[in-house]
């Protein structure tokens, strides 16, 4: 719960956010004579993979209320690997225990944008902000380790 103010008063309510993620799919090359997975395939089954765990693993302080595959999947050429690359978007509407529980999911790489629904306002206190540039260090320090394991290969 988050604090809000109404008025003078300060009331606890719930934080709903709308998320926008899109995941991202490149295509694979074909092995022999079978040809390789076109990338909004990849893109697609990315986005199900993904969702699949949204639904299945609870993530603490987040409950998940709504799954929208939110549009279509588009796709871009990207001129740094000289390939074109799909992205299957997908809007995650989740209630969240405090701001602190949502920085996972903007520090992804997927992560487009953020909308709050609720409350309009938010009231955050020192500690409140000394916890939240924690986490946000926090989690940059696990997407640093992440990116060394994944390019020390």
């Amino acid at each position: 719960m988050v604090r809000t103010q109404t008025g003078q008063e300060l009331v606890e309510a719930e934080l709903r956010v709308r998320v926008r993620l899109d995941f991202k799919g490149v295509s694979r090359p074909g092995k022999l004579f079978f040809g390789g997975k076109p990338t909004e395939k990849v893109a697609e089954e990315t986005r199900e993979q993904q969702l699949a765990l949204f639904r299945n693993v609870p993530v603490q302080g987040i409950r998940i209320e709504d799954i929208s595959l939110g549009g279509e999947i588009y796709t871009v050429f990207d001129e740094q690997g000289n390939v074109e690359v799909a992205y299957a978007p997908a809007e995650l509407t989740l209630v969240a225990d405090t701001v602190e529980d949502l920085v996972r999911f903007v520090v992804r790489d997927d992560f487009r944008r953020i909308e709050v629904l609720e409350p309009a306002n938010v009231v955050l206190g020192h500690l409140d902000v000394e916890r939240l540039m924690f986490r946000v260090n926090e989690e940059n320090k696990a997407v640093q380790r992440m990116l060394e394991r994944k390019y020390a290969r």
